[in-house]
């Protein structure tokens, strides 16, 4: 079957699905339009299926049609980048997905960094708690949180985070033991692996009932903290920057049982682990990690 089809009409298809309209893809192809609904009809034809709706003023992927467009759009764009890596013109992407507490917190703070000492590489970022669908999606690389179950790819385990209270400095000074957060406003991220009842139980404590707020992100839960409105049990990874300027402190840094884990993982498919474009970006950020333990 596929060696009856003419590369030049899956050119034309894709083109046309993708600009949704047999106009726009000829102005980019430089055909006319006729010439790409006869390669269409030509595809169709082969395929013994129809592809586009027409009307007089559009057209419209059929079922058949979305179902080649996905395949033949991440097949072209495949091509795109091999051809642009061959030819090494311009900046090479790196389509990167976080987790976006990681994201606001942690990798954005240093992307000029890694940018710095790879003036070739362009990085594309998007951050939201559903994982990457590497098949479907337009992404490189996935910085999850928790454990990904995923076929045909590398998951590479990042730092281990330590987990402890956090709170603004005026509050700490009201913190000298594990008890005293008993009568303390607690501060819930609700999608953290660690959450207060383990760490209660992990001092000795049976936890109190918790009301109050509660956050789907730990880069608000730290905000809040960091405003004085409460303790926020959260990872000093992802905290740093409060910690370093100051604007959240650890009260019972050395005083009470902290709680240690691997909250995040690097995830990339195995047929672009080795392009130089992602591996650099995943190998910096493995070594980012290491040299600031």
């Amino acid at each position: 079957m596929l060696s009856n089809v003419p590369i030049s009409s899956i050119k034309a298809f894709e083109a046309a699905a993708r600009t949704g309209s047999f106009r726009d893809a000829a102005n980019e192809l430089h055909l006319t339009p006729s010439a790409v609904s006869h390669a269409i009809r030509k595809l169709e034809a082969t395929l013994r299926t129809v592809l586009f709706e027409r009307t007089a003023r559009s057209v419209r992927l059929t079922p058949a049609g979305e179902n080649l467009m996905r395949h033949a759009g991440a097949a072209f764009d495949q091509l795109r980048r091999g051809l642009e890596e061959v030819a090494a013109r311009g900046p090479q992407l790196v389509r990167v997905h976080s987790a976006p507490s990681f994201a606001a917190q942690w990798l954005t703070p240093r992307l000029a960094r890694f940018l710095a000492s790879h003036p070739k590489l362009e990085v594309r970022l998007a951050a939201n708690t559903d994982y990457a669908r590497f098949k479907t999606d337009d992404f490189d690389i996935d910085i999850v949180y928790g454990q990904p179950h995923a076929e045909g790819v590398e998951i590479v385990p990042l730092a281990e985070e330590t987990v402890t209270p956090l709170c603004a400095p005026a509050l700490a000074a009201t913190i000298k033991q594990p008890a005293d957060l008993l009568e303390r406003t607690l501060i819930r991220s609700d999608v953290k692996q660690v959450q207060w009842h383990q760490w209660f139980a992990a001092n000795g404590l049976e936890s109190p009932a918790l009301h109050g707020m509660r956050f789907d992100r730990s880069f608000l839960a730290l905000a809040t903290a960091a405003e004085g409105l409460g303790v926020a049990l959260e990872s000093t990874l992802l905290a740093e920057r409060e910690l370093a300027s100051g604007r959240l402190v650890a009260p019972l840094a050395g005083r009470a049982t902290d709680i240690r884990y691997i909250g995040h993982r690097l995830v990339v498919p195995r047929s672009d682990y080795q392009r130089s474009a992602v591996r650099a970006f995943a190998d910096w950020i493995i070594s980012e990690l290491h040299r600031e333990r």
